[in-house]
């Protein structure tokens, strides 16, 4: 009797793998990319740069935020980059080390940091751009700074659970926008 019942499920096995069926493979949604356009952001006190119209600025209401800090809200795409905002006085130093570390608190989730240097002496932008690699909470984090009265520190956040495999294509799209912010960013004085 022992041998007839792993025969009968054997070959019912064999039967009901004929059946065509297999099973959808999960995939992605589709994301659709707003077109690059870009207006300007005017804090009024620090600083100037060119944002894209798709986001919308929210002041950083969190607790220990200061004046200056904004959070630049894109709806469609979930995500937000928060930008806090400091005035140097010979502590310079300290931001950049500060950045580097927050940057590098990642190294736990991922699996890799690059770092991009960001000069334009004739504007009186420098700075650091940090793309973080796997499953990170924050994929780039930057600063910029005219190195004697301004410093701007940014990072890019999503409202969803981090899944480099999914999130890279938003995470380039974003990127591009950061770097355009970067780039338009004029100081006050």
């Amino acid at each position: 009797m022992y041998p007839r019942t792993i025969l009968w499920i054997l070959a019912l096995s064999l039967i009901s793998c004929q059946s065509g069926y297999t099973p959808k493979p999960s995939g992605y949604v589709r994301i659709d990319y707003p077109e690059k356009k870009y207006r300007v952001y005017d804090s009024l006190e620090h600083y100037r740069f060119e944002i894209p119209v798709y986001t919308r600025v929210e002041q950083d209401l969190s607790r220990g935020a200061e004046p200056g800090w904004v959070n630049l809200v894109d709806p469609g795409l979930n995500g937000t980059i928060h930008l806090s905002y400091k005035p140097v006085t010979d502590n310079l130093g300290d931001y950049i080390t500060d950045c580097r570390t927050l940057a590098y608190k990642h190294t736990v989730k991922a699996d890799g940091i690059s770092e991009t240097p960001f000069i334009d002496r004739e504007n009186h932008r420098f700075g650091m751009v940090y793309d973080l690699t796997g499953d990170v909470a924050s994929a780039v984090q930057f600063f910029i700074t005219d190195s004697t009265t301004h410093f701007l520190r940014g990072s890019l956040y999503f409202n969803c659970p981090p899944n480099q495999d999914s999130l890279k294509p938003v995470i380039d799209f974003i990127r591009k926008d950061i770097i355009h912010l970067i780039e338009t960013t004029e100081w006050k004085y």
